[in-house]
């Protein structure tokens, strides 16, 4: 199956739901919502989100932070993965592959993720039929998981995908594992959150089953109706990052296996995952989620900030470990 086309979206008339970017905020090893409490966590993550992020969090994010890396500027989540590391093929040391821009994005936009909240599809709201409740203070959740090691796991993972990149705007189809040969453009990942909520519990311990996922094919599509034990239809949330593994084409012998690994190493793509943590501020992703016929333009109640003022926007080193560079082992991994 096409991923979603940037230049298609663009074209169409379309008239439902948020996209916009997050710039990155730190890459560390830190993992409220898995490992909480717990400095250092198991593997690196990439965050982009609001400057209330850290080792343990829990409450009212969205009152907490006081800044934020994403365009919205009433939007204090914070939205995370693995990283993704380039192991060489002969030496076996490993370099962190760059995090660069999505398309269509805010002008200054640095790296970071790209965030969708859809209501029911990228053409329709239906807000008549299905009204969308949006996360309270306090909710997390997670989608996959680093311990996915075979394909028919992966395949139930629905929407969580790669693309070989062509371009930005031609991303190929989408596939379970990463690709088999060097990307012109990078590697796209994307994750999709389910949109079925329990209306009770604000995690669990999976940080899963509070959650439940109705779609039952990738891409941006609506979500089925949720069943009587996940009553509540959230948003679908959505992440997209484009890891910009060009810089190592030349080093990826023609016909060997793929060089690219997370950093929770695995020998696979399968293990990809995301975590959420929500921190819109009061009521702000409500009214968006109440407003019919937007996309891009923030839905008409939400204030947007320049990506120059997002970009000031950090948190301090928590870790101190070296991440960047060429390693003899993966952060945490020795």
């Amino acid at each position: 199956m096409k991923s979603f086309s940037i230049a298609l979206a663009l074209a169409a008339p379309v008239h439902a739901g948020l996209r916009f970017g997050c710039s990155s905020l730190t890459i560390q090893r830190l993992d409220p919502v898995v490992e909480p409490g717990k400095n250092p966590s198991s593997h690196l993550h990439h965050i982009v989100g609001g400057n209330a992020f850290n080792a343990t969090m829990t409450g009212d994010v969205g009152a907490r932070a006081t800044c934020t890396t994403c365009q919205m500027s009433e939007d204090f989540s914070n939205y995370w993965t693995a990283v993704l590391y380039f192991k060489h093929p002969t030496n076996g040391s490993y370099h962190r592959v760059p995090v660069t821009n999505n398309a269509a994005l805010a002008a200054g936009t640095k790296g970071g993720m790209t965030i969708y909240y859809t209501q029911h599809d990228f053409t329709t709201d239906d807000l008549k039929n299905q009204p969308i409740k949006a996360f309270p203070p306090g909710f997390r959740m997670t989608v996959g998981s680093p311990t996915t090691s075979t394909l028919d796991q992966a395949k139930g993972h629905i929407g969580l995908r790669y693309n070989c990149l062509q371009s930005l705007l031609n991303r190929g189809p989408e596939m379970v594992d990463f690709p088999t040969r060097p990307c012109p453009a990078g590697i796209f990942t994307v994750h999709h959150f389910p949109a079925c909520w329990d209306g009770k519990n604000l995690d669990s311990p999976d940080h899963q089953s509070h959650m439940y996922n109705t779609i039952t094919r990738d891409g941006f599509t609506n979500a089925p109706p949720c069943p009587a034990s996940h009553p509540v239809r959230m948003p679908q949330v959505t992440y997209e990052t484009v890891w910009d593994t060009t810089k190592f084409n030349s080093m990826w012998p023609s016909g060997t296996p793929n060089p690219f690994v997370w950093s929770f190493e695995g020998s696979s793509g399968y293990g990809t995952h995301a975590d959420y943590m929500f921190g819109w501020k009061g009521d702000s992703l409500q009214r968006a989620m109440n407003k019919s016929e937007c996309f891009y333009d923030g839905c008409g109640s939400i204030t947007k900030q320049a990506m120059s003022t997002a970009n000031q926007c950090t948190v301090k080193d928590m870790v101190g470990e070296e991440t960047d560079g060429w390693l003899d082992h993966l952060p945490g991994m020795a």
